[in-house]
């Protein structure tokens, strides 16, 4: 890869910060600019990206450079911030050649939520989506919109929300019950994802413009497994004398399960969704080894938060 300018949206997240590294580590040669909305992030390159005012966003490369955007910030604040750049600082954007989004397996998930949050995350994923879709065409700049399922993992400082409050539930419990038939997940770590959006950027700098109808891509890990093994397998993939792995694990019959929790639907509809999805199959995602051409990784990949 020829030098390159990455402009890495999100880099105070797990996912960002393993993209860091590794455009560091494989590519020295490449300019990274990081930004991040959070002001306490301390990153190499930082600046602070203000998603309402396009007007603070400047290229700062030679237009002979090419460059990359990679954001693991909230598509619904990316999508607007880029269409109000084209159409007020187009010079800005003279050099970009490529755009790598993540957006969210909840977007297809979540589509038949009964609670109002889920349905308005839902319709705020798909028209984001569409409004960055639109604006890269308009631009003739090739976009991928990864939508990944759960993240889990730790990189520098930074974990995910995901397993890692799992993990901290239970190391607080003495056991946890769970429906004795659960659903199947397929959770992708941060380096993983991280992996995949560099290979993606690379195809993207030799192809060039391509509207391919593969702008939208499903994105789990290289592991399918149900609910109730996953946590068996966080749990032994603790350290010895770690709180966690001592946890039980208590097989309740579906129909008992789900009626124990019926009175969640008064309090918070949405956590009662949640715990709902425990028996749903959410997983069918296309592996992310698939997609690097390498061997696949157990479940779980570490580092773990």
């Amino acid at each position: 890869m020829n030098c390159v300018h990455f402009h890495l949206f999100g880099g105070a997240t797990p996912c960002g910060e393993a993209l860091r590294q590794l455009v560091a580590s494989e590519f020295p040669e490449s300019i990274l600019s990081v930004y991040s909305r959070s002001a306490r992030a301390h990153l190499p390159g930082q600046s602070i990206a203000d998603f309402r005012d396009p007007s603070s966003f400047s290229s700062a490369t030679s237009a002979h450079i090419q460059s990359i955007w990679v954001s693991f910030g909230p598509i619904w604040l990316l999508a607007p911030f880029l269409e109000e750049l084209a159409s007020a600082y187009p010079d800005r954007l003279s050099s970009l050649c490529g755009l790598i989004a993540c957006s969210s397996s909840s977007a297809l998930t979540k589509r038949f939520a009964a609670n109002r949050f889920d349905r308005e995350l839902v319709a705020r994923l798909r028209v984001s989506e569409e409004q960055l879709l639109a604006t890269c065409h308009r631009l003739r700049v090739s976009c991928r919109i990864l939508q990944p399922t759960i993240i889990y993992g730790q990189a520098g400082p930074y974990c995910d929300r995901n397993l890692s409050r799992l993990l901290q539930l239970l190391r607080r419990l003495p056991c946890l019950p769970l429906p004795v038939e659960t659903g199947l997940r397929q959770p992708i770590h941060a380096s993983q994802l991280a992996a995949v959006v560099l290979h993606m950027a690379e195809q993207l700098l030799v192809s060039g413009w391509d509207p391919s109808p593969l702008e939208r891509i499903t994105l789990g890990g290289d592991t399918t497994l149900s609910y109730a093994a996953m946590i068996s397998a966080l749990q032994e993939a603790q350290p010895a004398g770690d709180p966690a792995r001592r946890c039980g694990l208590l097989p309740i019959p579906n129909r008992l399960f789900f009626s124990l929790a019926a009175p969640l639907l008064l309090r918070s509809p949405k956590a009662f969704e949640a715990v709902l999805r425990i028996g749903a199959d959410l997983s069918g995602f296309t592996p992310a080894h698939k997609l690097l051409g390498r061997e696949p990784q157990p479940f779980p990949v570490l580092p773990l938060a």
